[in-house]
């Protein structure tokens, strides 16, 4: 049954595929180049313990082979959730949810963080390593290894609620972070290290985050002495968002230190300030909890300062939710992006709401144009991307088949590299493989060298321009490709090959190859 049911999805898809290239039109939504990502989520996870190695394995697969076939280019996969890793290291004790036991290797020797790495490449996405700066537990029972940090130096941590936390404001916190994400960046070949929205902990009702001592501490050293209880608020605040964003510059200083083209990326809470309290309006027209007032993050300040890449709002509402409205939020953020990249993070599920406009229909269509046409908005990444393995509310089969139906570029990183790769050399058809080498002195170059060919395909009739990303049809790591791979090919028609670099730079068109 499961190989019939391959063959049936298979035959489909290259059905449409087929179809999508007859004329390689430029679609309305000029989806030309698009981050198209999604989050591959651990934390919590029961069954990883007691699957076996293969079993994860081919879990992982199923997942990124549903990415891939849904059109997104980019994995983001979680490999620190709890100040644990999900991957080898010496820095931190093995994940609680690979084996079952903080600090207990996997009973097959394997390293989960590699493996996706190399799936992820080979299928033409690039990965991010998302991260958690702070979560040391998430339930009151986990308990944490012998080795962990928090036995060497207890007192740079915090109990709050049930879980605890690196205390942001203690520097050995900020040193031992950027000592994980340093060696992560160091030994792994990522394209970009990511944080999600866990920065100071959720509030709890009643309970305040236990920071006084360092407050009082660190405060006194600098010389403000605080005394009225309104004005406390207001530099407890600011000192706050000063502790998390000194951990934000320290990262990136060191991650670019390390490899230039590594981008580092912010996924905070969809809302960042409510109109209501900012004295100047600025905020939306929104009335949840921010990241500024409750969470101490000032994200768009650290867009703009230049110390991350690439934000990812979670607006995981629907377009007329009464408390935060899917259509003012993403006006908000479009209309107040200044610097680097924005992407939304789109919870599958909440595309399955009635259009406020035709009940008839979801509202997939609404949110979508909205993302095309808003003109500071580069993408999405969704949330999660199990759902696409489910085709959750018929997103995989939406995406496959209508909004994400062809490959598409991310857009450049034009603040961390916008020299374009040469051309490739030496292109050539080899009995149906199409073969071809990348410059010599770019491959030395760290940040010309290729991350991915980008290979075009364009029909009998059709002008072979590989401006025209309508003919996109593969992303593919290695120098070939076989026109077995292209449901289309025997039609003939014309490949042209371009050479696409770490940070998305695109080399001009090869020469034609003519089947």
């Amino acid at each position: 049954m499961k190989k019939l049911l391959t063959f049936i999805v298979t035959a489909f898809f290259s059905l449409q595929f087929v179809t999508s290239l007859q004329s390689c039109a430029p679609a309305e939504d000029n989806a030309g180049r698009e981050f198209r990502g999604g989050w591959i989520h651990i934390v919590g996870n029961t069954k990883i313990k007691d699957m076996t190695r293969q079993e994860v394995q081919d879990m992982f697969v199923q997942v990124l082979d549903s990415m891939e076939t849904a059109g997104c280019n980019a994995v983001i996969f979680q490999v620190r959730p709890c100040a644990d890793a999900f991957y080898k290291s010496e820095v931190e004790p093995w994940s609680r949810y690979l084996s079952g036991v903080q600090g207990v290797a996997p009973a097959e020797e394997w390293d989960p963080m590699q493996f996706m790495i190399d799936e992820s490449h080979k299928r033409g996405m690039e990965f991010h390593a998302w991260c958690n700066p702070y979560r040391v537990t998430l339930l009151e029972e986990d308990s944490l290894c012998a080795d962990h940090m928090y036995f060497k130096h207890p007192e740079i941590f915090v109990k709050h609620g049930k879980q605890l936390y690196f205390n942001p404001a203690e520097p050995l916190s900020r040193d031992f972070t950027t000592k994980a994400i340093a060696d992560i960046v160091t030994r792994y070949d990522i394209e970009a290290i990511h944080f999600d929205d866990y920065f100071y902990p959720y509030p709890i009702k009643g309970v305040e985050f236990n920071d006084s001592l360092a407050f009082e501490r660190y405060t006194t050293a600098q010389g403000i002495d605080v005394t009225d209880s309104t004005e406390y608020q207001r530099v407890l605040g600011d000192w706050r968002r000063e502790n998390v964003e000194l951990l934000i510059k320290q990262l990136n200083d060191t991650i670019k230190e390390i490899k230039p083209w590594v981008r580092f990326g912010i996924s905070p809470f969809g809302i960042h300030r409510n109109k209501k309290d900012t004295p100047d309006g600025s905020g939306s027209n929104t009335n949840g909890l921010s990241n500024y007032d409750q969470l101490y993050a000032d994200v768009p300040r650290w867009a703009e300062l230049g110390i991350i890449d690439y934000v990812v709002p979670q607006l995981y509402w629907e377009i007329g939710h009464r408390v935060a409205c899917y259509d003012i939020l993403i006006n908000w953020w479009n209309d107040s992006w200044k610097r680097g990249h924005l992407y939304i993070g789109q919870s599958v599920g909440s595309f399955s709401k009635p259009d406020v406009n035709n009940p008839e229909i979801d509202q997939t269509e609404a949110k979508m144009k909205l993302v095309r046409e808003l003109p500071n908005v580069h993408g999405n990444v969704w949330w999660p991307a199990w759902s696409l393995v489910r085709n959750s509310a018929g997103m995989q089969e939406k995406l496959r088949t209508i909004y994400q139906k062809n490959p598409a570029l991310i857009p450049v990183y034009a603040e961390l590299d916008n020299k374009a790769p040469k051309g490739v050399e030496a292109i050539k058809n080899e009995g149906g493989t199409i073969t071809w080498k990348q410059n010599a002195s770019d491959a030395a170059d760290n940040m010309q060298k290729a991350l991915f060919y980008a290979v075009y395909y364009f029909p009998q009739g059709v002008e072979a321009d590989k401006a025209n990303k309508e003919c996109l049809i593969k992303l593919v790591p290695d120098a070939q490709f076989s026109i077995a791979q292209n449901p289309a090919h025997a039609q003939g028609g014309k490949y042209v090959v371009t050479v696409v670099d770490r940070c998305w730079n695109e080399s001009k068109g090869s020469k034609v190859v003519e089947f």
